[in-house]
């Protein structure tokens, strides 16, 4: 664990995710107190209380694997912001993330990727967020591709497809989402019965989030994408790398708009992250 002694950075605990939620209200972000809990027990949580016992800051690492760590959720509120204390949470985690012997990876917002190129991260790819109320286009899948409601006995295979496509160790996450937002968990099989892409999702406070989405192809992707959205009401936010653009022409039939982009960055080389052939939706910011 990093030092946690510097300032009054503490660790954070899965029993504080209401304490610590109104950090993301704050800002605008989706996270419900549930997406809090599921990431403060999965991962370790780093923050600095005020004078009256509430958190001011958070900061978030959240491991992928042996190799791989996500950082998020470094927040600070207005009162405290222009200190430097996102920073110190920032090097707290990237310590945690080094002393571990990982790579860390982030998606950076436009105002946030000049501080980590100045602290070794390296761009990777563009990513796009797509906000849309519903889908009013119905989306096919290829011949020979069929289109089912993930089961629980999908999870394990889900898992195994996952890994070497978005270049992430994920099990845990993966299964938490299929258990969150059943209505936005399906699975694509080939004649064969073969796992040929999957999606999955969580609901929001202010919408639901569409990912990951994992496929062999655009087509079944948007194929997913489109079932999903059919089965579940809006509203609905979907992060994707910008490199799929029969994705984006059906979200902008749909009526989406991106009003914000992200940098997916790492520090350090992180195998397989760096191409998103395969992977047409992030899990999130939050989740990698």
């Amino acid at each position: 664990m990093a030092n946690t002694d510097v300032l009054d950075v503490a660790p954070i605990g899965p029993d504080q995710s209401e304490a610590v939620w109104p950090l993301s209200i704050e800002a605008g972000w989706n996270q419900n107190v549930a997406d809090w809990r599921f990431m403060l027990e999965a991962g370790r949580g780093f923050g600095c209380r005020g004078a009256d016992g509430r958190w001011e800051a958070s900061s978030l690492v959240l491991p992928l694997g042996a190799d791989l760590a996500w950082i998020s959720m470094v927040l600070v509120a207005r009162s405290r912001r222009r200190g430097g204390l996102g920073t110190t949470l920032l090097k707290c985690c990237i310590e945690d993330v080094r002393r571990a012997g990982a790579v860390a990876g982030l998606d950076a917002t436009e105002q946030g990727r000049p501080l980590y190129l100045t602290l070794g991260f390296h761009d990777l790819y563009r990513i796009a967020r797509w906000h849309f109320d519903e889908a009013t286009e119905t989306v096919e899948p290829p011949s020979g591709i069929r289109i089912r409601p993930v089961a629980s006995a999908d999870l394990p295979g889900i898992a195994l497809y996952d890994r070497p496509r978005s270049g992430m160790e994920r099990p845990a996450i993966l299964a938490h989402l299929a258990g969150r937002q059943p209505g936005l968990a399906w699975v694509a099989q080939n004649d064969a019965g073969e796992c040929a892409g999957f999606i999955l999702g969580r609901e929001g406070r202010a919408a639901n989030s569409i990912g990951p989405v994992v496929a062999d192809s655009e087509a079944i992707a948007l194929a997913l994408i489109g079932r999903a959205a059919h089965a579940v009401s809006g509203p609905f936010i979907l992060d994707m790398p910008e490199t799929h653009s029969r994705i984006g022409g059906w979200l902008e039939r749909q009526g989406a708009v991106s009003p914000r982009a992200y940098t997916r960055m790492t520090l350090g080389e992180a195998e397989g992250l760096d191409d998103p052939a395969r992977l047409f939706a992030l899990a999130g910011p939050e989740l990698g």
